[in-house]
């Protein structure tokens, strides 16, 4: 358990600092100073309330009415200024809250992002499920705790250290007759104060330490239930014509059974832990008026005193029962803590992963490739030191059976695919990949057409464009944002593509079954609107029909098993 506890505080204080030692950082803890000095004002007017009441409660006993209204204008008073204080303490947290939440998302975007880590993160076969829940709700949920309870715990140890002194002081001492002696016993209601929460802490640990895995598995049954229900909106018209209702309401009770199965687990362990801390708390209003007693029927202390005593033994113990009454909100932090740490080491180990093939970017227009071996994470070699250097303008097919290294081979091209060796040249941000699922983004139909740029072709140049691969109907909808992915056929989307091609002018573009949702006809097409409109541009395509070899000059077939065989058509 030691063990994990250091792994929780290691892994804690890896995800903080980056932002406490950020450029950002002054202001950060400028907030955060703010938000200290108005913690502990508060803690002063508790004092000062604490104070009131033993003056308050003598005027009662007293029956002194003069000093009665003037007391409860104090009070007043005093109760304004501790609300003003209260609620700008905890608007000027939720600010810091926000600039730290704004920093780390950026940062945590731009590593998901860089080098391709999105998709590495499943090439390498992470285990980390739901990038999105990571980067959207855990950081959110981590900052929030994080400033929560340390704020909270700042608070508590001022409070435990301001009113220690006040109920030590009116405690008096406490005499303990035991085998014929007297013991006497100085600032008891403080010592009984201490130990009383040190138990309570350690029991309270005892009943709610299963919530913290209970916490870390729920987050991640309901991502996987929310993901499922994402994934049959988006592949909407195959599950259709599939009539594929029957297993996906299967898939979606299996994953939400997990979600309630280990709700009611969440909800046991709360009950036991929620039955614990109200035991406690009821039992900590009752003991110190018992404890109290002895010392006012005696006299010592007036109703003041009495009052004042007791609201101080409330302070002290609300402080250091700090761990019991924030134990839920402590499981949640740990539960965010283990999902973003796995998160960001996950990261951090396939932007450790080297690229076996040396990619240099050339200011030519050659493709070289010079023993370009291209493998499987289990070792097995697909492509074994290919080297084949095509000149501008040369048009190459890459053949072979399923599964023997075609789209593998066009992913290492494209230095995404770490499992490799060798090197290869091609022109630096002149070649342009076309996988056969073309990606739509969200927005209008000129940004889908000019992705992944910015629209910088005016109106009538996007509008020819789309004429001349077929896709004249859609000219006057440029402007119209939709799901593009949803309204157009995977065959307009493909010509789409092709139109993106026309507009970015590469020097080589890679297509990988490019044209697999299109006729013979209209793929012809395609293909010699290319060679009319961009007749330096190099060409590679995976494919397997027959009719793509006259669209070609040479044939690039694999075996899959290493060999290899470049020869003209």
């Amino acid at each position: 358990m030691a063990r994990e506890k250091i792994s929780y505080f290691k892994t804690f204080w890896h995800l903080c600092r980056g932002y406490w030692k950020s450029e950002e950082k002054w202001k950060a803890i400028g907030l955060l100073g703010v938000v200290i000095a108005l913690n502990l004002a508060a803690v002063y007017l508790l004092v000062l309330l604490n104070d009131w009441y033993n003056t308050f409660y003598n005027a009662l006993q007293g029956y002194d009415e003069d000093s009665f209204l003037p007391l409860v204008g104090q009070f007043t008073g005093l109760a304004m200024l501790y609300i003003i204080i209260a609620v700008y303490a905890i608007y000027i947290r939720q600010m810091l809250q926000i600039k730290w939440r704004s920093w780390m998302t950026d940062r945590y975007l731009t590593a998901w992002l860089a080098d391709q880590s999105y998709y590495r993160l499943q090439v390498l076969g992470s285990d980390t499920d739901n990038p999105d829940q990571r980067i959207s709700e855990d950081i959110n949920q981590f900052v929030s705790l994080s400033l929560q309870l340390f704020v909270d715990l700042l608070k508590e140890l001022t409070t435990l250290g301001a009113f220690s002194v006040v109920l030590w002081n009116l405690s008096g001492a406490l005499t303990v007759p035991f085998g014929g002696h007297e013991f006497v016993i100085y600032g008891y209601m403080f010592w009984f104060s201490l130990i009383y929460s040190v138990l309570g802490t350690g029991a309270a640990h005892l009943v709610g330490r299963k919530l913290i895995g209970l916490d870390f598995d729920q987050q991640r049954y309901e991502a996987d239930f929310r993901f499922n229900m994402m994934r049959v909106r988006e592949n909407s018209e195959s599950i259709a014509f599939y009539r594929g209702e029957t297993p996906e309401g299967a898939g979606f009770r299996e994953r939400f059974g997990k979600v309630i199965g280990n709700f009611w687990q969440l909800m046991r362990q709360t009950k036991l832990l929620n039955f614990y801390i109200n035991g406690y708390a009821q039992l900590a209003i009752i003991v110190p008026i018992v404890m109290a007693a002895p010392q006012y029927f005696a006299g010592t202390i007036a109703l003041g005193g009495f009052m004042q005593t007791l609201s101080a033994f409330g302070r002290v113990q609300d402080a250091l029962s700090y761990f019991v009454t924030s134990y839920d909100s402590i499981a949640q932090l740990a539960a965010v803590i283990r999902r973003l740490g796995t998160f960001s080491r996950h990261m951090e180990e396939v932007a450790a992963v080297e690229n076996g093939v040396r990619r240099q970017e050339s200011g030519g227009e050659m493709l070289a490739l010079k023993e370009l071996t291209v493998a499987l994470p289990d070792g097995r070699q697909l492509v074994q030191e290919l080297g084949a250097d095509f000149a501008a303008g040369s048009r190459v097919l890459v053949m072979g059976s399923s599964g023997c290294g075609k789209s593998t081979l066009l992913r290492t091209l494209a230095g995404i695919w770490p499992y490799g060796t060798g090197a290869l040249s091609l022109p630096a941000d002149k070649v342009l990949f076309l996988p056969q699922r073309p990606y739509l983004p969200l927005g209008s139909l000129e940004q889908a057409l000019s992705y992944p740029g910015e629209v910088t072709a005016d109106r009538d140049t996007l509008q020819r464009v789309l004429e001349k691969v077929g896709l004249a109907a859609l000219a006057g909808k440029l402007g119209e944002t939709d799901d593009w992915s949803r309204i157009l056929s995977l065959g307009e989307q493909q010509r789409l593509a092709f139109a993106r091609v026309l507009l970015a002018k590469p020097l080589w573009v890679f297509l990988d079954e490019a044209t697999s949702a299109l006729d013979e006809d209209r793929e012809q097409e395609m293909y010699d609107l290319l060679k009319d409109e961009l007749p330096d541009l190099g060409i590679m395509s995976v494919g397997h029909r027959s009719t793509l070899l006259r669209q070609h000059e040479e044939k690039l077939l694999l075996d899959g098993r290493g060999g290899w065989q470049l020869s003209p058509i």
